[in-house]
């Protein structure tokens, strides 16, 4: 390159810096997502249980057994992304996919059945061996089982294979069925089968029975399947009062990112699209974000948009994290908040002079006056809403941290 044509394109270079550097950054590219289930840009903190799941899905392709994978942890701390990433890794496989959550209103009969009805569906060509003509089958059978009006044909003649029968009314006797006919199909295929249920503390108990003894025969007998749970910190528990050798499965708590991995959340994404951190910036968001991946996000989408240059300052973290908790209190906490009666938003006040470490039964109905037998109905309601958890008997806890100062902000 000459002398001059060099400099000329410097001096394009510096001129594009300088405007950009007076526009600041620009919120059609801010890299933070807040929001439920959604991807981060980064995703950090999360190798081990990553690289357990990548180790379970060379097991089963290489004939061995894997134990299911449960994650559990309070809501905001990235379990939905991470079985998401999960779902995404044994698709890039190929494999037969199907990822439901529960407590939407289906049964877990319906939302795997029609989670599977696609995967299938690619599959499904004139070419198809025995065992995956067998699963088809059995999939249409399966899906009888749950709405009579529909029919399942795959686009092929499906009359002379072998298979069905899981269609009798008893779910663990029809999953058990359609499970092990997709595994022997996946492995047909030299794939694998990856059943994947968030929100699974929202199973009720014959479903939660059903996917812990298909679960175990699966281990038992080398089926080409693994499972994957997501749920508040009570999913061990109750897991393992569905099943006690549920306790065998693979458990990961999903907590809040810590020190330089938190930073690492807020400027990786930044840093691929120029954009630096102060150090004093990023120590004031994880603080006041206390890790927790959802906050992270919120409070890194809210302090860019605050920025005036490629340089993310102090102030501008300040203004980010008023604006942050600002959205957090109007949405994710005003929305948990504004379903709950007010019988149990008195309950939850009583909680929140606990903070976030959970309160003793007793010591919160003392605080209102009353027997704790007479609040079980509250506690049950406000469990089945997805705003309390049980970790221990007799104590009740929020599912969302943060929930106890937001409260205490609240007029009475």
């Amino acid at each position: 390159m000459s002398t001059d044509i060099y400099c000329f394109a410097r001096l394009a270079y510096i001129l594009v810096k300088i405007r950009r550097d007076e526009a600041g950054v620009d919120p059609v590219l801010n890299p933070y997502s807040p929001g439920a289930g959604r991807k981060p840009a980064a995703l950090v903190g999360r190798d081990q249980p990553r690289r357990d799941w990548q180790i379970a899905i060379n097991r089963v392709e290489a004939g061995r057994t894997a134990q299911p994978v449960v994650l559990y942890g309070l809501r905001g701390v990235g379990k939905t992304v991470l079985l998401s990433d999960f779902r995404r890794s044994a698709a890039e496989r190929d494999w037969m996919v199907a990822q439901v959550e529960a407590g939407t209103g289906k049964s877990l009969r319906e939302a795997l059945g029609e989670a599977l009805h696609a995967p299938l569906a690619d599959l499904a060509r004139p070419s198809a061996g025995r065992r995956l003509l067998k699963a088809l089958k059995t999939a249409v059978s399966f899906k009888a089982s749950y709405d009579q009006a529909g029919t399942w044909n795959f686009g092929l003649d499906l009359s002379g294979a072998s298979g069905g029968g899981a269609d009798t009314g008893v779910l663990e006797t029809d999953l058990r069925k359609l499970i092990h006919d997709l595994a022997l199909a996946a492995e047909e295929e030299n794939v694998g089968l990856a059943i994947l249920i968030d929100e699974a503390q929202d199973l009720d108990q014959s479903e939660l029975v059903a996917l812990c003894a298909i679960a175990h025969a699966a281990a038992q007998d080398d089926w080409r399947v693994l499972f994957a749970f997501a749920g508040l910190p009570s999913l061990p528990r109750v897991l393992a009062e569905a099943k006690s050798y549920a306790e065998r499965f693979n458990y990961e708590k999903i907590e809040e990112l810590r020190g330089s991995v938190a930073s690492e959340a807020l400027t990786k994404p930044a840093s691929e699209d120029g954009v630096e951190w102060e150090d004093s910036a990023v120590a004031l968001i994880v603080a006041e974000s206390a890790g927790y991946p959802y906050f992270l996000q919120q409070f890194g989408q809210d302090t860019w948009n605050a920025a005036h240059g490629l340089k993310i300052t102090y102030n501008d973290a300040r203004v980010g994290a008023a604006n942050g908790r600002a959205a957090l209190d109007s949405g994710f906490f005003r929305a948990r908040w504004d379903r709950a009666t007010r019988a149990e938003q008195n309950y939850l006040r009583a909680m929140a002079e606990d903070g976030d470490k959970g309160s003793s039964s007793g010591e919160i109905a003392a605080r209102l006056g009353r027997g704790p037998a007479s609040f079980g109905p509250i506690r049950a309601n406000l469990i089945a809403k997805g705003l309390v958890y049980a970790p221990e008997h007799g104590v009740i806890a929020f599912t969302v941290p943060g929930m106890a100062a937001f409260i205490k902000r609240q007029p009475k």
